[in-house]
């Protein structure tokens, strides 16, 4: 029962516990590829805090960036992911929903 306890005590900790094997897998697995492959890393940055709920001026104050630079890089994010205009969705959630995906 100590030895669970012991091995328990990182996860209640807050730590997160993965096998390196698991992880090496995971890794190394064959993926499709997918519309995100075409973003850049900072408009990965951009969209990660998207789909954690921040607003632009948010994510200028995350990254110090212009209101007009977050701007653009949402653009891009939309155009890349292939999300046009619509009334009928709201084209920042399909993007986290195509995030979340990836």
């Amino acid at each position: 029962m100590a030895g669970l306890a012991a091995a328990l005590a990182p996860i209640a900790d807050g730590e997160c516990v993965l096998d390196p094997t698991i992880v090496s897998r995971l890794v190394r697995r064959p993926r499709e590829e997918s519309p995100l492959d075409e973003l850049t890393e900072r408009e990965r940055e951009v969209l990660a805090l998207i789909a954690e709920g921040h607003s632009n001026d948010g994510i200028c104050k995350q990254l110090f960036l212009s209101p007009k630079t977050v701007e653009t890089h949402v653009r891009h994010i939309l155009l890349k992911l292939g999300i046009g205009e619509t009334h009928e969705y709201h084209r920042r959630v399909l993007a986290v929903l195509a995030y979340l995906r990836g």
